[in-house]
């Protein structure tokens, strides 16, 4: 998975209100993926799933469609990129047989996590040494801005992230990722219209330019993320694509 526009939420479900939008049968994966093109796998944060769970999720999603997967607060947040290798290796055994829906890997860190060179250039150097594929990290704690040489080395690009815990850093541009949290209430709030055709066209730039581009509405807790990706979806057809 090289190029393209992927869109979706922060898992798949569906309020009951949008499933007219969606397919009338089959798993609640296989309808939302009758309408968006990506996932963001929130739960492999919290806990593990085994490798024919993913290979299963794979296999019932159209052949464009593309899985982005939450690295393990194991590895970020208790081991804190430290003496992770084994944990990178077990966590990559699982999500692996997703094979080319396999687009994104999102390595989130802890606010109170800061950058240091020499941690953070063992644990790039690990987790490309078993991906090559691309990942993108959301730090937050400003201390990461200083990482830009290094997250240019190791092309890990730097998600967008809405509302911004630190100031924006350029990351790798091989990679475009931007993670709708809601705002002003995080979590929780819808953007409406104005919002989201000024999303679309940010969008659309770099989507012109081959980059693989992705965005990922987690605003989820008052159910605001799928109208927000469906009207997104909408309005870019109509606008943006030829």
């Amino acid at each position: 998975m090289t190029t393209g526009f992927y869109v979706g939420c922060a898992g798949w479900s569906l309020p009951r209100v949008h499933w007219p939008a969606f397919a009338g049968e089959g798993t609640y994966l296989q309808r939302y993926a009758s309408r968006f093109n990506a996932v963001e796998i929130n739960s492999s944060f919290y806990r593990p799933h085994l490798p024919k769970t993913y290979a299963r999720w794979g296999q019932s999603v159209p052949p464009a469609f593309g899985f982005s997967v939450k690295v393990p607060k194991q590895i970020t947040h208790a081991l804190r990129l430290q003496q992770c290798e084994t944990a990178l290796d077990e966590f990559l055994e699982q999500c692996l047989p997703l094979g080319e829906k396999l687009g994104c890997l999102l390595v989130q860190l802890p606010p109170s996590l800061s950058y240091e060179p020499a941690v953070a250039l063992r644990f790039f150097t690990a987790l490309r040494q078993r991906f090559s594929g691309n990942v993108v990290l959301e730090p937050r704690h400003a201390s990461w801005l200083d990482a830009e040489a290094l997250l240019q080395d190791w092309q890990i690009g730097r998600v967008i992230a809405d509302p911004a815990v630190i100031e924006a850093g350029a990351g790798w541009q091989g990679v475009q990722y931007w993670r709708l949290h809601g705002s002003p209430r995080i979590y929780h709030s819808a953007y409406g219209p104005e919002c989201l055709q000024a999303f679309a066209l940010q969008l659309s730039h770099s989507v012109a330019a081959g980059i693989p581009t992705w965005c990922i509405f987690d605003n989820t807790a008052s159910g605001h993320a799928v109208a927000d990706a469906l009207y997104l979806l909408d309005f870019y057809a109509k606008h943006f694509q030829p």
